[in-house]
């Protein structure tokens, strides 16, 4: 690795890190060479672990030392000049606003997305998230997918960014374990009619995270699960989709859906946040 000694925030080379926003990251010739902010050693090794190749790292003092087995494996696998910028902790908080707990960020090269049919050619059950805006809920979302073995996760044009720095930092990395692109992201495309067509085209029975009249409960979509394969109930493919927060999932989408599924409160509570409701559903549907 190259260390180098970082003096003042106003070094062109840092720019990535404190000049430029997580959508001017994501669009900089995207895919080929957008980038995107790993934060934390643990998300920095899993993107490591998942092949995702670095352009650099800017690091706090204190953790140069015990991170020499991550940058010796990026030494080995992309070379030895990958620039390792070292920060006193004062500077680098004036970078993320706050003060890091694992001391670590790397700027990360972006890949080519996989297309929804290669995605989702061998999955049983995945998971789709319409407009979550809300990063942490994206995050925690991809930690319950990976955690609870969903095949793939697909999100809408809307949707937040999976790779968004704080995203990333909340599902511990788990964003790079668990397969996952976006639906209609095709020139023309629109979500939800033409991602509908397309999940029933690769034979998935969607169900609705939704409150409605018609909405049958959790526990029934699991007897549908388990039901017999010859059973007209059987449910062989399940995509579950999630909408955004208050507002829900779209009235077009609960239209198109096959199902609305509900899970049963009490309390006088009508719903779980959806990193909530997402895990039980996980859950609930497992294998």
């Amino acid at each position: 690795m190259q260390f180098i000694t970082l003096m003042d925030l106003d070094d062109d080379r840092v720019t990535a890190y404190t000049h430029l926003t997580e959508l001017q990251l994501r669009n900089r010739l995207e895919p080929s060479k957008g980038l995107f902010i790993a934060e934390s050693e643990k998300v920095i090794v899993r993107a490591l672990a998942a092949g995702v190749r670095p352009l650099s790292f800017l690091v706090e003092e204190p953790w140069i030392e015990g991170m020499a087995d991550t940058f010796a494996e990026v030494d080995a696998r992309w070379g030895k000049d990958i620039p390792v910028f070292v920060a006193k902790p004062e500077l680098l908080k004036r970078i993320t606003g706050y003060r890091l707990h694992r001391g670590a960020l790397s700027a990360m090269h972006r890949w080519t997305l996989p297309t929804v049919e290669d995605i989702c050619a061998d999955a049983s059950r995945i998971a789709i998230l319409e407009n979550i805006v809300d990063h942490t809920n994206v995050g925690a979302l991809m930690r319950s997918a990976a955690a609870l073995n969903v095949d793939a996760v697909l999100v809408t044009p809307s949707c937040g960014d999976p790779l968004y720095r704080r995203a990333a930092r909340v599902s511990m990395g788990t964003v790079f374990q668990v397969p996952w692109t976006r639906i209609c992201d095709g020139e023309g495309e629109r979500w939800p009619g033409d991602g509908m067509a397309e999940l029933r085209k690769l034979g998935f029975t969607t169900a609705s995270m939704a409150l409605s009249d018609d909405s049958i409960s959790l526990d029934e979509l699991v007897g549908r699960l388990s039901s017999p394969s010859d059973s007209p109930r059987h449910i062989a493919r399940l995509a579950l989709i999630f909408g955004t927060e208050g507002d829900g999932l779209s009235h077009r989408t609960i239209a198109e859906s096959d199902m609305t599924v509900k899970i049963p409160m009490s309390g006088g509570v009508d719903s779980l946040n959806v990193a909530a409701s997402s895990a039980v559903a996980f859950w609930a549907t497992r294998k």
